[in-house]
């Protein structure tokens, strides 16, 4: 798993994990797979449906370079993340949180009302650790 991202008052989970053959490697068309787990149904794990994919918690991905893709929310495309492999070997993902560069590992976003297509946003929270030093940091901003 690369992240998570969760939102209120669903309890479900939307998982962000590396997009690897059985060999280890990775697909380069489709870094990221998406996929439930629907806590509200037994931990069942299930596939983003097309609406899902294509306009709320699919992403869009570019080659920058070897190893290196960036990664926006089809729903939110300011915020730009970026998987790379980091010297450990491993792919993480890498977002700016309160300026600084930081691995991420979970989304929060809290929902009140609005509708499907134009749910109302209060509030986003990014959560990582300093790509540094390690320590936590998290940041809110409204979308």
């Amino acid at each position: 798993m690369l992240y998570y991202v969760q939102r209120d008052p669903n309890a479900n989970t939307v998982v962000y994990e590396l997009n690897q053959s059985a060999k280890g490697v990775l697909n380069e068309e489709e870094p990221v797979h998406v996929f439930w787990i629907r806590y509200a149904e037994g931990g069942e794990r299930k596939e983003l449906n097309y609406v899902q994919k294509k306009f709320a918690y699919g992403l869009n991905t570019k080659k920058l370079a070897k190893d290196n893709y960036e990664l926006k929310f089809v729903c939110y495309n300011k915020l730009a993340l970026h998987l790379r492999k980091a010297k450990d070997g491993n792919y993480h993902v890498y977002a700016k949180i309160n300026g600084q560069e930081a691995v991420l590992e979970r989304v929060f976003v809290r929902v009140e009302g609005g509708t499907f297509w134009v749910p109302n946003v209060l509030y986003v929270e990014l959560r990582g650790k300093n790509a540094a030093t390690g320590k936590p940091v998290t940041e809110r901003f409204k979308p």
